[in-house]
């Protein structure tokens, strides 16, 4: 009871001494509650994204599985590849193929665009998921070429089919194609990819025997006792042997990575989000700093009353007790605020999250990320606490009663702790300016990159056609053919065209490709040949896809005449309209029609690749496993490098092919009109021509600036982040070192009155203490530049044509952070030399 009593009064006097010293606790509060508080919404979007379970059953027996070619890359599975793993695999209890797509669904109105999930039949029993309402897919259902059918999720089932419990009359149109919903899933479940629809994969794609149509995603349930370990050695060896059987065909896996699920869907952003963790917490460590200063600073100043305690018989520890009262209750003040400020920063890192960050809405202010805030309010307090008071009381308190009431902070040893904790700040405070700095030079870089066409004054509008038989392919060429026309009409603008692969939005496909001469064709292969142009691949039977396979197997069978690149549907406008250059040969015109041969335009990398001593123009290609038309392919025309992909990545190969000629890739297709005006001003217009022509066809307007700005946000995030904590701890550490040195002089007021009485100079005066700044941040850079090294190591992954130890940004910032710290270091120098030698003389 006289414990708790006791710590009643210290928590009592602990409230009293902070509304004594009203600046001290204002500024004390507000520097860690920004620590605490940034700390704490970083943590919130660490937790969300990378440490939360996924809500699934047993979600840490489902992984994700990928073949892995020559070159270490991975790659999605092939069908037989997949069957094979699945049948001769030990670890895996079940496994599953599928992919997610955005597509036009409409229920008896205008059509959104929804993601739409393809499934192999084992793919709910790996999630741990059943139906909450109806049923899964029947074994009938599962035929290839079935009647449709169809799952939808919860928030689908109550928004779009208005809670109807009788799903016998719910239809719902994917793409034109009429599906029976069958079934609707449990609250929250929208995997993959957020994904609101999912279909039978057997009914709807046809299995294609190549073993390098990469097209599915797998993910497995391990089996009980398996551990990811043993399924990767077990699936790396099954890879293995099929490469040794199959490796001599067009099979290029040559092992299997396996992961699991959660680490497999943050890989991409797990640095960044660790880097920026690290960076947070380090600009806590900043915060801690100064407040630490500033409570030794107040310890010093009650040197006497703490003297008078001690003389009254109140022991050392009760002393400690009293000093970690005042710290826990000044961290706790701090954290409440520190807490409130972080939910308004959740939501701005909720609104500023580039989209290649998963799960955002799992970040939020929860129990876990409330649990880490109390954790860094107790640990700041005990540190802030323990330090203080073990400093205040280490010397003979009775020697202070003796000499009237002189503080102890009066020493020169006090003024070394604060100037220790000041280069401490100093050298974390480099350490994140060099990682800002590295992230600004490399946003900088990526900006300079020339993407190979132009973003100004173009107006993007992403289309989701019908994609189902041939003859509706070639009316869906004709329909791009009436909407490019009629688009060419309106008022201000200056080109029209199209591609299924939108640079930096949608990127290409890509595969391999032969380089044959058709007259070497053999009769059989230039029948099928012929037969391949009028078969929808999705439709054909085995027995066809079996011949395919065969026939497109014999056109590869010469490695020094194939080669890699990505695949692009265009229109003849498609170029001028992105302003990517013609560099030899001609583009797409009115003559390349169906019947036409078909042609094709190539990048100048192709002819690098392939012809880097011969004129590639009249060459013919083989690509059909693109799109499974057969019909050869004449180079007519060369264009300049696109970076379509991302612009930190080289361009990469790419052979256009007319959109007239090769229709079945048009099922997503961009058309881009580039104006004499501001794009956004022609919305409306464009959307009535679409309109009038195909109301059930939903547009998704953009301009490329958009476009482009949306590529470059994740790298804008991070340098954001980081420049922002990196600033604010130059701030914070510009603060402790002004408030070192102004403590260090007036300490040392009496000392500097001696030395002008004695002759000593105002500048003399200004010098000395300018030094003492001066070697304060000489030692911390010294320092910072250590811990520079070891931060940018871990930042390898995020930077873009420059180095972790790149000697521009490190001379830069230190030079920098000294003439700021000299600057910060005038304040106080100017004061001393103000000192009234007389008034200095009789100071206290």
């Amino acid at each position: 009871m006289n414990e708790m009593t006791g710590l009643f009064r210290d928590f009592h006097y602990a409230l009293r001494q902070l509304k004594r010293n009203p600046a001290f606790s204002a500024v004390a509060i507000g520097t860690l509650a920004l620590g605490i508080g940034a700390s704490t919404a970083i943590f919130s979007v660490v937790y969300g994204v990378l440490l939360r379970s996924l809500p699934y059953y047993k979600p840490d027996r489902i992984v994700q599985i990928w073949e892995v070619n020559s070159s270490g890359s991975h790659m999605r599975f092939d069908d037989p590849n997949f069957e094979d793993m699945r049948d001769q695999t030990h670890s895996f209890e079940c496994m599953a193929q599928m992919y997610s797509i955005e597509a036009a669904v409409s229920i008896g109105h205008e059509p959104d665009r929804i993601n739409v999930a393809h499934v192999s039949k084992d793919f709910f029993s790996v999630m741990g998921v059943q139906p909450l309402i109806g049923r899964s897919f029947a074994p009938e259902e599962r035929q290839f070429g079935a009647a449709a059918t169809a799952l939808v999720s919860y928030s689908f089932w109550k928004t779009r089919l208005h809670e109807a419990r009788d799903l016998s009359t719910a239809k719902i149109l994917v793409s034109h194609i009429p599906l029976a919903v069958i079934g609707v899933l449990p609250p929250g479940f929208a995997f993959p990819n957020s994904s609101q629809i999912w279909m039978s994969r057997e009914n709807a794609n046809p299995r294609l025997p190549s073993r390098s149509a990469h097209d599915w995603q797998v993910i497995a349930r391990l089996r009980d006792g398996a551990s990811v370990y043993q399924a990767r050695a077990d699936a790396s060896a099954i890879a293995h042997r099929l490469f040794q059987q199959y490796g001599s065909e067009d099979m290029n896996m040559v092992d299997a990575a396996v992961l699991p699920l959660r680490d497999a869907l943050t890989a991409a952003v797990k640095p960044a989000l660790l880097v920026v963790f690290g960076v947070v917490g380090l600009l806590l460590l900043v915060a801690c700093a100064n407040v630490t200063n500033l409570s030794l600073a107040q310890a010093s100043a009650r040197g006497g009353e703490l003297a008078i305690r001690s003389a009254l018989g109140v022991s050392r520890w009760r002393l400690v007790r009293q000093f970690l009262a005042e710290a826990l209750l000044l961290s706790f003040l701090a954290s409440c605020f520190g807490i409130a400020s972080a939910s308004f920063g959740i939501r701005a890192l909720r609104a500023l999250a580039p989209g290649n960050i998963p799960r955002v809405s799992d970040i939020s202010l929860n129990l876990p990320v409330l649990a880490f805030a109390l954790a860094l309010c107790v640990a700041v307090a005990g540190g802030l606490g323990i330090l203080t008071a073990l400093r205040a009381t280490s010397n003979d308190l009775r020697r202070v009663l003796a000499g009237s009431g002189q503080p102890q902070g009066s020493t020169a040893r006090s003024q070394k702790v604060g100037n220790t904790i000041a280069a401490g700040q100093i050298a974390i405070t480099l350490t994140l300016l060099v990682g800002a700095g590295l992230l600004g030079r490399s946003m900088l870089r990526v900006l300079s990159v020339q993407p190979g066409f132009e973003t100004e004054h173009v107006l993007t509008m992403d289309l989701k056609l019908s994609d189902v038989e041939a003859s509706t392919q070639t009316q869906r060429a004709q329909f791009l053919d009436q909407l490019i026309s009629r688009l060419r009409s309106l008022p201000g603008v200056q080109a029209v065209g199209g591609t299924n692969s939108l640079p930096l939005a949608s990127p290409p496909d890509d595969g391999d490709f032969a380089i044959v001469n058709p007259q070497q064709f053999s009769p059989d292969q230039r029948n099928f040949i012929d037969r391949s142009s009028h078969i929808t691949i999705e439709k054909a039977d085995p027995a066809y896809l079996n011949e395919f396979s065969n026939v497109f197997s014999q056109l590869f069978h010469d490695p020094e005449h194939t080669g890699n690149a990505d695949y692009a549907v265009a229109s003849e406008g498609y170029f001028q309209s992105l302003g990517i250059p013609l560099l030899r040969g001609r583009l797409f015109n009115d003559a390349d029609g169906p019947t036409a041969p078909h042609v094709a335009v190539i990048s100048e990398s192709v002819v690098r690749l392939k012809w880097p001593n011969e004129d590639p123009i009249g060459q013919t290609v083989e690509f059909g496993n693109m799109d499974g038309d057969l019909r050869p392919i004449i180079i007519v025309g060369v264009v300049g490098e696109v970076r379509t992909r991302n612009l930190e990545s080289t361009p990469r190969p790419t052979i256009y092919v007319n959109y007239r000629q090769r229709p079945r890739a048009t099922s997503d297709f961009s058309i881009v009109l580039r104006t004499s005006f501001d794009p956004a001003a022609i919305f409306a217009a464009a959307r009535s021509v679409l309109t009038q022509l195909d109301p059930s066809v939903p547009p998704r307007f953009n301009t490329l600036d958009e476009i482009f700005s949306e590529s470059l946000k994740s790298r804008w995030f991070n340098s954001l982040l980081v420049g922002v904590f990196a600033v604010t701890a130059l701030l914070l550490a510009l603060a402790g070192v002004c408030g070192v040195l102004a403590y260090s002089v007036a300490q040392r007021t009496r000392e500097i009155g001696v030395r002008m009485a004695l002759g000593a100079s105002t500048t003399k005066v200004l010098k000395m203490v300018l030094l003492q700044g001066l070697i304060t941040s000489v030692a911390g850079v010294a320092i910072g530049l250590a811990g520079s090294f070891l931060l940018t190591r871990t930042m390898r992954s995020l930077l873009f044509e420059i180095g972790p130890n790149d000697p521009v940004t490190l001379v830069s910032v230190t030079l920098l952070l000294v003439l700021a710290t000299m600057l910060a270091s005038y304040i106080p120098a100017r004061h001393a030399a103000k000192v009234d030698p007389m008034v200095a003389l009789r100071y206290e």
